[in-house]
């Protein structure tokens, strides 16, 4: 059986490892039947040197959902699992319309969203410019973990930004704008440490759901710092999805039992 994989989180890499983990091969429903499992991922190619999953990687994009399409039917894929990034944009449809284009079932993994608690001033807006816009009256000082992708909706803000990012932000920017270069996952006192330290005094960041990230947010509810987060973009609401990485492996398994189960056996 062989996996697409469009990933390039956590828990993409997660799962790939689940299924490496696996040795290529799972016991069906307890009948000791084995199957092959190869799991191709794919990786947008935004980080200069983004973490690898186990197995077989590919970066880059595949040209469109016509393209992607093509790339199943050419590798024999039997299934896809899109476990890209909340704000990945295009590539859920993308994703979908190709799945359907080449027949083979699609699954989502979707991690859930931050959830406010007692005690935060979250303002939510609808998108980066959305964001900026916010911030009128919020603070002086601000600190940005939106990515390095999208700061030219900032450029004309007249704060001072910490633009915390994996690889270095390229202009339009903020005119007063300090870069931190570093890569989750993020402890919760060094979060306070930091907001301290460059007197931060509002937060923006995007509702990636990301353990990794979520101790800034508590950070900036203790210290009374209010948070400017951006909403999700709308993804396929017909697609079936797992919240976990475990949910995804499992999934895997039962397609797996599927094709492999001799015909006219019995659905344990």
């Amino acid at each position: 059986m062989h996996i697409l994989l469009l990933g390039g989180t956590t828990e993409a890499r997660v799962l790939a490892g689940l299924l490496h983990e696996a040795g290529g091969t799972h016991g069906i429903d307890g009948t000791g039947e084995t199957g092959a499992i190869r799991v191709t991922s794919s990786l947008a190619g935004r980080v200069a040197a983004p973490r690898l999953p186990a197995g077989e990687v590919r970066i880059g994009g595949f040209g469109g959902p016509a393209g992607l399409a093509a790339w199943i039917r050419e590798h024999a894929v039997d299934a896809v699992i899109d476990a890209t990034h909340p704000f990945a944009e295009r590539i859920s449809f993308n994703a979908a319309e190709a799945a359907a284009t080449a027949h083979v079932p699609l699954l989502a993994l979707r991690r859930p969203g931050w959830v406010p608690g007692d005690g935060d001033d979250w303002h939510e807006a609808d998108s980066l410019a959305g964001a900026a816009r916010a911030l009128d009256g919020l603070g002086d000082r601000v600190f940005l973990t939106t990515g390095r992708m999208g700061l030219a909706a900032f450029a004309d803000c007249p704060q001072w930004f910490l633009v915390r990012s994996v690889d270095a932000p390229e202009a339009p920017m903020p005119a007063r704008t300090e870069v931190l270069l570093d890569r989750g996952p993020f402890t919760l006192d060094g979060e306070r440490a930091l907001l301290a330290r460059h007197r931060v005094d509002v937060l923006v960041t995007k509702d990636s759901g990301a353990a990794a990230t979520a101790p800034k947010l508590t950070a900036a509810r203790e210290a009374g710092i209010p948070v400017v987060l951006v909403r999700r973009p709308p993804v396929p609401a017909d697609t079936p999805t797992a919240a976990s990485p475990g949910e995804a492996a499992a999934w895997v398994f039962r397609r797996l039992g599927e094709l492999t189960r001799p015909a006219g056996s019995p659905v344990r």
